[in-house]
């Protein structure tokens, strides 16, 4: 298993098991039933991967990032939903989510893609 981190904020609870049991074979994750006590959390752990459902109790996932930046998270951020035509892509660039998932999740697409965000970069190579 990598030390690399993945917290996962739904309120589904069957969301965050199959999270759980799929990704915890290759990642450490933390998962929160509502972005409430992710933020409590989350920004002192500094995960390398916050994938965040859209609709939450309290407030949105774009609105759970956007707070989490603004306190200063880094890491990569993903968003998950049910609700495509609700996400604005402009939230989205502006708060560095790099991808959405649209529900039911094909959890190979999934994997994969949250496999290569968590890769180690390549250091650019100097300039010639």
């Amino acid at each position: 298993m990598t030390t690399k981190k993945i917290a996962l904020v739904d309120d589904d609870e069957t969301v965050r098991k199959t999270f759980a049991l799929l990704l915890g074979k290759k990642y450490r994750v933390e998962t929160f039933q509502d972005p409430k006590q992710a933020l409590a959390k989350v920004n002192g752990s500094q995960p390398d991967l916050l994938i965040a459902d859209f609709k939450l109790p309290y407030f949105s996932g774009v609105e759970l990032i956007r707070k989490l930046r603004e306190k200063g998270y880094v890491g990569e951020a993903m968003l998950i939903t049910a609700h495509p035509d609700d996400v604005r892509l402009a939230d989205m660039g502006r708060f560095n989510i790099s991808h959405f998932f649209v529900k039911p999740l094909d959890l190979d697409v999934l994997n994969a893609s949250i496999d290569r965000v968590l890769q180690p970069k390549d250091p650019l190579p100097p300039p010639a």
